[in-house]
């Protein structure tokens, strides 16, 4: 058996890691994954304490533990994206844009073909058939107002063409169902709903697994929205410079991460649907009414010895779907943006945003030397960004100057106050196509998939002459240094 240790690439040794560096905390008394564990998680965020690991939990199978908040952030600034840079094997104290160019270059380099190896940890325990009960496993109900208790909101689909030559790792939610079937969204735009419609033109359902507790590496790589036909497992590879190990599942025919810790297998029924949600969502609001969703048929389950089931309560920022997907977005529509030879030095999805917005930073100078009127490169962003993966997912993009550090929300709301021109500065793009799931659409646009998009403009007027009054800008770089050098000796501490 594999003995990966890269916590890259295996989550245990992850985990691990985080526990050594201080950023988990294992909690030892008995929880009640029934709301407790949701609301501990909940308040880990809000005051980026270290990650949750609950070690004791009621009403579950012996051994089973729950983590919280894996991509949570850290109080401490000069780690504050300590557990993310973890997923991909970078120091702690990576900024966002280490991580930004770290993601690209990996998007750009030749794809890591995945390794099989014979057996992995994630088969250690095998129940197929009747011996299948989800409901033995520790899940939770994360929020008083959810529709239901969610196994998969931390984990990845794992799905693949009916030719084989591509196959999609894709994160998303699954609500339990009954103990052997799980139900969540499967979108006609998303991969997998692409997949699965694949399927369904031969009348066959789709073979499906689910991956819990996944190498943080590919759980990171499967919320980057890569282009249609693209494999998320080879960009694993290329992303940590070692190709990912993977088993055969026990069920069916696809492949899935071995060092995992819960993994499912089964398919996705072709027709049968059933009521999923509501749920406390990634935009931080919870609506009344669920939807009708496809149905996951669970023919097998297997697991770690002594496993650990990674969670995100979802809701107001920052938690996974900011911090993970919303970085992935951010690195993809770079890429995008770059490869479009477009002057766009740095996107950021704001985690203060939700994932709801990205900021560009515009290369002043390089604008200038392509002789881009304002409007010629808001519609050229559009264009690009709005017709790719990326900009199908966020509906507004900001654009400012690199003289704006766009990983800093302050910077970018004195940005937004002081140079967009009211009236004038924000622009529509009505009929791009966008996600159905931001909280402001009309139903029209929830039902036709299109508008709620703009591009505001926050680019400092052409003839702009001002400067920034600030340390970094109003004081000769001598003096700064010498504050900075003698700053614990005016009476301040040292950070």
């Amino acid at each position: 058996m594999s003995q990966s240790t890269d916590p890259a690439l295996d989550f245990r040794s992850f985990l691990a890691q985080l526990l050594a560096d201080k950023d988990a905390v294992a909690v030892e008394r008995t929880v009640d994954p029934h709301l407790e564990v949701g609301a501990v998680t909940r308040r880990a965020y809000e005051t980026r304490a270290p990650a949750p690991l609950f070690t004791s939990l009621t009403g579950t199978a012996p051994g089973f533990r729950i983590l919280g908040a894996p991509a949570g952030l850290n109080r401490d600034p000069r780690t504050r994206y300590g557990r993310l840079a973890a997923h991909l094997g970078l120091p702690r104290t990576a900024d966002p844009r280490a991580i930004l160019e770290h993601l690209v270059a990996a998007m750009s380099a030749p794809p890591v073909a995945p390794v099989v190896v014979p057996e992995g940890p994630c088969q250690q325990n095998v129940r197929t058939g009747d011996g299948v009960d989800l409901e033995t496993l520790p899940v939770p109900l994360l929020h008083q107002e959810d529709g239901g208790r969610y196994l998969g909101t931390y984990g990845f689909h794992i799905v693949r063409s009916p030719d084989g030559t591509w196959t999609s790792w894709s994160v998303a939610r699954t609500m339990l169902h009954d103990r052997n079937s799980l139900v969540g969204p499967v979108m006609p735009q998303q991969h997998i709903g692409m997949i699965r419609e694949m399927w369904r033109r031969r009348g066959e359902r789709t073979p499906w697994a689910m991956v819990l507790g996944a190498p943080p590496a590919a759980l990171a790589a499967a919320g980057m929205p890569l282009p249609e036909g693209v494999s998320e497992d080879g960009y694993v590879g290329a992303l940590t410079g070692t190709p990912v190990e993977v088993v055969r599942a026990r069920t069916n025919n696809l492949f899935v991460p071995a060092h995992s810790e819960i993994v499912l297998e089964g398919y996705i029924d072709s027709d049968a649907t059933a009521s999923e949600g509501p749920m406390g969502e990634y935009h931080g609001y919870a609506f009344p009414d669920g939807k009708q969703q496809p149905v996951f048929r669970v023919e097998a389950v297997t697991w770690r010895d002594d496993p650990v089931l990674p969670v995100c309560v979802a809701g107001l920022p920052p938690e996974e779907n900011h911090t993970i997907w919303g970085t992935m977005i951010s690195a993809a529509a770079l890429e995008v943006l770059r490869t479009a030879g477009l002057p766009i030095e740095l996107a950021w999805c704001s985690y203060e945003a939700a994932t709801c917005w990205i900021v560009l930073g515009v290369d002043r100078e390089r604008r200038r030397r392509l002789g881009l009127t304002r409007r010629e490169l808001i519609d050229r962003i559009a264009k690009v960004l709005f017709g790719s993966h990326a900009g199908w997912l966020v509906p507004k993009v900001i654009l400012v100057d690199d003289d704006i550090d766009i990983t800093d929300i302050d910077q970018v709301v004195w940005a937004m106050a002081t140079r967009c021109h009211p009236g004038t500065g924000e622009h529509y793009f009505p009929d791009a196509p966008g996600i159905p799931m931001v909280p402001y659409l009309t139903p029209d646009e929830v039902r036709t998939a299109k508008g709620g998009k703009s591009v505001t403009d926050c680019l400092l007027p052409d003839d702009f002459r001002g400067t920034t009054a600030s340390f970094r800008g109003s004081f000769p770089p001598a003096l700064q240094q010498y504050v900075l050098d003698n700053w614990t000796t005016y009476g301040y501490s040292g950070d």
